[in-house]
This record gives structure tokens, C-alpha cells and sequence, in this order.
């Protein structure tokens, strides 16, 4: 097969060679050993060789992305050199005469139990540590290769099963010009951070995995959600062309960069930006973002071996205010849960974790960590102009219950002399339909709404975003969606409050005239996309889209919703 069909994730057209990440097969037999010295010598050979690879990987990683990050290698580093786990791992392979893999597997799995049954946190947390060190050692005496993203040193589109937000955060976009998964959709975690890293994605294309060798030329068409194997020059030359007018295509756009975002008969609007990391600010700033509407902070927990302290936060937080100038910043609190796990914190597996315990479910249990990141919050607030929103509220009680929490530690700080913002504005992300249904009761206690699409469709349509066999029903222009969006916009406008949107909704080019005429103060969306939705809008009348939103809230199905907005486009 030389052409596949997947979902178009992130715009842009990448050629390249193909790196296959994925993880190998670490299965292997007990076996009885004759010679014990010998092997003890093999498995002190591929301690020594994971060692070295793990002070590459800590080196480059410390260079490239901070301590902060590198931290977890340094801890791996300390497991490998553990005389305790060592030393029983030997006496194993002398006592029994098996073979090193056993050993290594059974003795590292004692001490993975002992430590998930301590209390201490810090304990705990060495699980994960001595799991992963498991994996690259076993690896080595296997003859296998762990695949590590951030190491990728020349050209390459990367292919894989799936990847993980920490997996993309990971990527050098340097080198990496693009992937392609079998699984996800335009809305996964790892499509959202494509678009943020402006890198072409192909996403569910069911079976890339198993048509791509590593190594093959592939193209990676973002726009029409293509991917081209081992094509012709001619398929090569053509997609050189068309890669150079998009090219043309954002120059133009970029002529956008410093203007306000007006609609064709006057009416302003906000473009804003939804960031993972601190490194996103050059790209919302070079995108001419107006502020930005979505701080995932849950990228400051991933990729590590611990929680990050309450200064790693500030730092982050700080960052952020201070390169945004003074323009909004809205901070969503924790949003752990769902495909965005933490494994130093032992959640237990849950059978649907996207309706489970996850975000501000999270943080009102644990309220340690809860506290921690809203007092970097808060201490970073004098540095810009904050806004805190929580996620995942479904209750005016969360609401509450949070809010107190923060106005807690902001008595605590301001008590004990610590500069601390007068006006941050609170607010929520509105994402479960009992809470769009009763907006009106929340616009009353929140300064602002924050719709996300991506959960609010998924709940609405009870349509798992992350599964393609039901992507059919993941329809952001369904009227029972856009009838939502109205019911927010229309409760938050009644009390003066103002509403933004930093579901992925918010930058497509169907939806945006339609969420002008019903009154959406702010678009936040991934930075590329801003300047072409800034150029969309300004051929835009908000008076005209009134009327064509009065239209589609009557309309019975999706499709009548789109043909409506591409004759209005035409």
C-alpha cells in the first residue's frame, strides 16, 4: 500500500524518512544457565550500557528542556546504581542459575510491590523509577532498542501507534517534521500539541504502523489528511509545490500579525492561544496572539518522576505573565485524568476514566497539590494579568468548595507579606452539559466562562473522542452543541460576564461564524491557527452571522449546519 487515509490533525505538508516509535517486545523464558560468572558478566554488560544511555539521555535533556525535566533521569540513574537490588539481582542469577532476564524481572517486581504498599509518596514514586529501569536493561540483554523521542538527531517523520502528550512534549521540532498515528483524532492530546509545535499530524489511520518500515520516505499531508509511502518523484515534486504555496499562504496571514481582530462591520473580537509549556509563548507571540485563553498546567506534571514543587510552578507561571505583557493570561488548574496520566501517583485504573476522577475531582481529594499549585499561582499573579479557571466543574458546590480553597491561600500569602494580584478574575470551564443547562445560575458567582468543546461534545453526543468508531457522532455543529454554546453565551451576557472558548472549536473555519453571530467574546485556539481566523473574521459582518446563527439553532442535523455556513462562505 502507498497511500492511506487518516484524520487531518495539524495543518502543513512534511517529507521526510520514517522513525518508527515503538515499544519492543521484552518477552522472554526462564532458562537454566550453566555458567553463572558468565552470566552475571552479560547482565553487568547491559547495566553498564543502560547507565551510559541514561547520561545521554539526562545531559541532553538537562540542555534542552531544564533540571526540572531531566530529574527523572537522574533518578533512574540512582536505581541503577542501588547495591541493594544489584546485589540480589546476582546472587539470584548465582543461587538459582538462571538466566538474567528472570532475575532482573523477579527481584525488581519484589521491590515494585514493596514500594507501591508504603505511605510515603516519595516511596511510592520509586516504583515508577525502578519499573522503567527494568524495561531499558531488559532491552539490552534482549538486544532490543528503547525507543527515545528526544534523542532523534537528523530529519525524520515520526510513526507510532499513538503518543503520549509526554511523548510529543518530548519531540525536537527541530528534527521532527511531522507524525502519524494509527489511533486518535483531531482532538486528542497529541493532536492539539502537533498544531502548538506547528508540525503536519496524520492521526487514525487505522493501520500505519503496520504498512511503514523505518526508514521509508513517507509524506505526511496535514491538510488532507494523507500519508504518501515510498511515492514517486512525481507525487515528491508535487507535494514540494503545494508545500510552498501553503508556505505563501502563511506569509500572507503573518501580514495580520499586529492588528486587532475586527470583524468586517466593526465588531472586536479576542483571538487568543491555548499553550502546554512556557517554550509556546514565541510561537502565540510570532502568531499575533491576543492573550491566551488556555494554560494547560497538567504539562508541568507529565514527563517526570514527581510532582513539581511549588517554585518549578512559579517559575513556569511567571514565565508566562511576564512574556504575555500584560495581556490575559487564563490558567486552567489541574486537569489529570482521562488519556493524560501521572504514573508516580498510583491513580487506580477505572473502567471509564474520562467520566471518573479526574481535574478538579482530582484536586478537591488532594488537596495538598491542589493548594501547592494555587499559592505559585497566586505569588506569580503580580508579574501580569492572571485569570484562574477550574476544570471540569459540574457543580456550583465545586465551584465553591475550590474558589474557598483559593481565597484561603491567598489570605495566607497577602498575611504573610507576599505580593499578591487584587484582580484576578475565577471562572470555570464549562464542558459537561449540567452545567451549560444551568449556566445562568453559575454566571451569577463566576467572572467568566471557558467552553470546552472537546469534552463538551463527547459528553453531549456520549461519543468517546479518542475512539474512530463512533468519530461519526463527534459533531461540533450538531444544534444541540451550538444550542449549548448559545445557553452560555446568552446567561454570562445577561450579568456582564464575558465568554471564551478554548475547545478546538473555537479555530474552525466552519464553526467560527457561527459562534461570532451567537456573541462569543474569545477565540482561543492553537497559535497557528489565529492569523487565518483573523483573516476569516474580517470578512465577516457580525450583523450577517446573526442571522445566519438564528438559522442553524432551528436546524434538525449537522449537515444542514454546514451547507448553510459554506453558502454563506462562498
Amino acid at each position: 500500500m502507498d497511500f492511506m487515509k487518516g484524520i487531518a490533525a495539524s495543518s502543513g505538508i512534511a517529507i521526510a524518512k520514517a522513525y518508527m516509535l515503538a515499544e519492543p517486545d521484552l518477552s522472554f523464558e526462564k532458562k537454566l544457565v550453566d555458567d553463572s560468572v558468565k552470566e552475571i558478566k552479560r547482565f553487568q554488560s547491559a547495566l553498564t550500557k543502560a547507565k551510559t544511555e541514561l547520561e545521554g539521555i539526562r545531559d541532553r535533556t538537562n540542555k534542552e528542556l531544564g533540571s526540572d525535566k531531566s530529574a527523572i533521569f537522574e533518578a533512574h540513574l540512582l536505581v541503577l546504581s542501588d547495591p541493594e537490588l544489584i546485589t540480589q539481582i546476582e546472587d539470584k542469577i548465582k543461587t538459582e542459575k538462571v538466566n538474567a532476564e528472570y532475575a532482573l524481572k523477579e527481584t525488581t517486581d519484589m521491590f515494585i510491590a514493596v514500594f507501591e504498599q508504603m505511605d510515603n509518596e516519595y516511596m511510592k514514586e520509586r516504583a515508577a523509577d525502578i519499573r522503567d529501569v527494568t524495561k531499558r536493561v531488559l532491552s539490552h540483554l534482549l538486544g532490543l532498542q528503547i525507543v527515545n523521542p528526544s534523542m532523534i538527531n537528523e530529519e525524520v517523520i515520526i510513526v507510532a501507534e499513538d503518543l503520549t502528550p509526554s511523548d510529543t512534549a518530548q519531540l525536537n521540532r527541530q528534527f521532527v517534521k511531522g507524525f502519524t498515528t494509527d489511533v486518535g483524532g483531531r482532538t486528542s492530546h497529541s493532536a492539539i500539541m502537533a498544531r502548538s509545535m506547528e508540525i503536519p499530524a496524520v492521526v487514525g489511520t487505522k493501520t500505519v504502523t503496520k504498512e511503514i518500515n523505518n526508514g521509508d520516505l513517507i509524506i505526511v499531508d496535514g491538510l488532507k489528511g494523507e500519508v504518501h509511502i515510498n511515492p514517486s518523484q512525481e507525487t515528491i515534486e508535487k507535494y514540494k509545490k503545494e508545500q510552498a504555496e501553503f508556505e505563501a499562504q502563511k506569509a500572507e496571514w503573518a501580514k495580520l500579525v499586529n492588528e486587532k481582530s475586527f470583524s468586517a462591520d466593526g465588531h472586536q473580537v479576542e483571538l487568543a492561544a491555548n499553550i502546554g509549556t512556557p517554550n509556546d509563548l514565541e510561537g502565540v507571540i510570532n502568531n499575533g496572539g491576543e492573550g491566551i485563553g488556555l494554560y494547560r498546567t497538567e504539562f508541568l506534571y507529565m514527563g517526570r518522576g514527581q510532582l513539581p514543587t511549588e517554585e518549578e510552578q512559579f517559575e513556569a507561571y511567571k514565565a508566562v505573565l511576564e512574556g504575555m505583557k500584560g495581556k490575559p493570561v487564563v490558567v486552567r488548574t489541574l486537569d489529570i485524568g482521562g488519556d493524560k496520566e501521572l504514573p508516580y501517583m498510583n491513580l487506580p485504573k477505572e473502567m471509564n476514566p474520562f467520566l471518573g476522577f479526574r481535574a478538579i475531582r482530582l484536586c478537591l481529594e488532594e488537596q495538598d497539590m491542589f493548594r501547592t499549585q494555587l499559592r505559585a499561582l497566586l505569588r506569580a499573579s503580580s508579574y501580569g494579568n492572571l485569570k484562574i479557571m477550574f476544570p471540569m466543574i459540574a457543580t456550583l458546590d465545586e465551584f465553591r468548595e475550590a474558589k474557598a480553597i483559593l481565597e484561603e491561600e491567598k489570605e495566607k500569602l497577602v498575611s504573610n507579606g507576599t505580593d499578591v494580584s487584587d484582580n484576578i478574575e475565577i471562572g470555570i470551564m464549562v464542558e459537561i452539559p449540567s452545567t451549560a443547562v444551568i449556566a445562568d445560575q453559575f454566571a451569577n458567582e463566576v467572572d467568566f466562562f471557558s467552553i470546552g468543546t472537546n469534552d463538551l461534545i463527547q459528553y453531549t453526543m456520549a461519543a468517546d473522542r479518542m475512539n474512530e468508531r463512533v468519530s461519526y457522532l463527534y459533531q461540533p455543529y450538531h444544534p444541540a452543541i451550538l444550542r449549548l454554546v448559545k445557553m452560555v453565551i446568552d446567561a454570562a451576557h445577561k450579568e456582564g460576564k464575558w465568554v471564551g472558548m478554548c475547545g478546538e472549536m473555537a479555530g474552525d473555519e466552519i464553526a467560527i461564524p457561527i459562534l461570532l453571530g451567537l456573541g462569543l467574546d474569545e477565540f482561543s485556539m492553537s497559535a497557528t491557527s489565529i492569523l487565518k481566523a483573523r483573516s476569516q473574521i474580517r470578512r465577516l459582518s457580525k450583523s450577517g452571522m446573526e442571522k445566519l446563527a438564528e438559522q442553524v439553532l432551528q436546524m434538525k442535523t449537522t449537515e444542514e449546519v454546514l451547507q448553510a455556513v459554506k453558502s454563506v462562505m462562498k
